[in-house]
């Protein structure tokens, strides 16, 4: 049984919003063709071009979907030091030795390192281009909007094991075991310290990661898990569980990010995190199975942003349904669709949004 203590709907701990926050994240390419945004590189680092296209997008939201309660910043300059309406990991990746490509309707990709070793420098990945451009950035934003808020995806352990090392690092887990645990060690180290520094900035971490955390107090701590789809749960319990135990100790309110369709597979382990306040349930993923060994964790139920450009308004709306019936916990469970592209049509977003109002009345 995990001992995680439940979120509570009230107070200074606890979703904010009230019942079933719903949040959407849009491509790039959809922001490209209905916004006419470019994501170079001027967009993530550009300290004007941060401030003006950050609340373009909150522009374009309100025009489509201001009856929905989106684009509420649409007249405010604010000085957003990352994309807070996308959803990327790049930077920490850049940080630690790799290429990252820019282009203008698509998210920055990570070109993988394929490094020979496991040696990791923190100090250097703090002295290197990558950070101190965005503390310039950062320090720019404060001079001329005197703060900065927002924050940065900050991936994940294995997700950044994997863009250094490549597929090879699974058989490092295998040939050397003691050696990944070290570099693991060291990545989140540069986690820590990179995560501590937007906190100190802004006061959030994770925004950037999933905006669902918006509606929590005090702000999740978000770990991507993305790469756990790939191996068995023994090999995250004697890798991955020792880090996120350890932040789930002292980085509260933590949160896993899986994106995966089997998070139900990790259901037994990650009952063993202290205190799992979060979790990002992928598309596909057995609410009800999470929700019998994780009864006092925020559910936070993704639908998927290919299915749901095929999908019917009604199919949206039985998803979303059964899918917060199967959480039996609408105080700790949340709604969301990340990455939709520009496929999608108003309707299917407005599927989303009308259905979770619709639940909310009969809370």
């Amino acid at each position: 049984m995990s001992s995680s203590k439940p979120i509570e709907p009230q107070g200074t701990r606890g979703v904010q919003s009230g019942p079933l926050p719903v949040e959407v994240v849009f491509h790039p390419s959809w922001w490209h063709k209905h916004a006419g945004i470019s994501f170079d590189e001027d967009f993530f680092y550009h300290p004007a071009r941060r401030v003006e296209d950050e609340r373009k997008m909150e522009r374009a939201l309100y025009e489509r979907f201001g009856d929905l309660g989106l684009g509420e910043d649409r007249d405010r300059d604010l000085p957003v030091i990352g994309p807070v309406h996308n959803a990327a990991g790049y930077l920490l990746s850049e940080m630690v030795g790799c290429w990252v490509e820019y282009g203008e309707d698509t998210p920055p990709q990570v070109i993988p390192a394929h490094r020979n070793n496991l040696a990791l420098d923190v100090e250097r990945a703090f002295a290197g281009p990558a950070f101190i451009r965005l503390r310039t950035l950062v320090e720019a934003l404060k001079k001329s909007r005197g703060r900065a808020v927002g924050d940065v995806n900050w991936g994940g352990i294995l997700n950044l094991a994997l863009d250094l090392r490549g597929q090879d690092i699974f058989l490092d887990m295998v040939d050397r075991p003691e050696e990944v645990r070290a570099f693991f060690g060291r990545i989140a180290e540069v986690i820590d310290r990179f995560t501590g520094y937007l906190e100190r900035e802004t006061g959030t971490t994770s925004i950037s990661v999933n905006r669902t955390v918006r509606h929590v107090r005090p702000p999740v701590f978000l770990h991507s898990e993305c790469a756990l789809t790939m191996i068995s749960t023994e090999y995250y319990e004697s890798f991955i569980l020792p880090f996120d135990s350890a932040w789930s100790l002292r980085r509260r309110p933590f949160g896993v990010h899986y994106c995966g369709t089997d998070p139900h597979r990790y259901a037994d382990v990650f009952a063993k995190i202290p205190h799992l306040d979060f979790l990002d349930v992928g598309w596909g993923g057995d609410l009800a199975a999470l929700r019998a060994k994780l009864p006092g964790t925020f559910l936070n139920i993704r639908l998927s942003p290919v299915e749901i450009v095929h999908q019917s308004v009604e199919d949206i709306r039985e998803a979303i349904e059964s899918r917060v019936a199967a959480s039996a916990a609408p105080l700790l469970t949340g709604v969301c669709c990340i990455n939709m592209d520009d496929r999608v049509t108003d309707d299917k977003v407005r599927a989303i949004f009308e259905t979770v109002f619709e639940l909310r009345r009969y809370l």
